[in-house]
């Protein structure tokens, strides 16, 4: 049972990673804290956070010490254009 759930959240991230909008990466290992908007897993040495949202698929029944592949995007979400910077006057 525990193989078909791992299965099936597996399957259904690598089917919503082909909507991604600009380039996707992911991340795989085990997952260490599942919070109410965000999961943590280990990637080698390094601990990586990533935000969740109520949007976010497959993420029910994740436990933590299960391995799981996370898909995610970076984007922005705001741009505040501040100008160009002025070139440095000369004395």
């Amino acid at each position: 049972m525990k193989t078909l759930i791992i299965t099936f959240f597996v399957a259904s991230l690598l089917t919503s990673s082909v909507s991604f909008a600009g380039k996707g990466y992911q991340v795989t290992g085990p997952v260490l804290a599942v919070g109410s908007q965000s999961i943590t897993v280990q990637k080698g040495k390094e601990k990586w956070e990533i935000e969740t949202s109520p949007t976010t698929k497959g993420l029910g029944g994740v436990k933590v010490g299960d391995k799981v592949t996370i898909y995610y995007s970076m984007h922005a979400d705001e741009i505040e254009n501040k100008g160009a910077d002025k070139p440095a006057k000369k004395k």
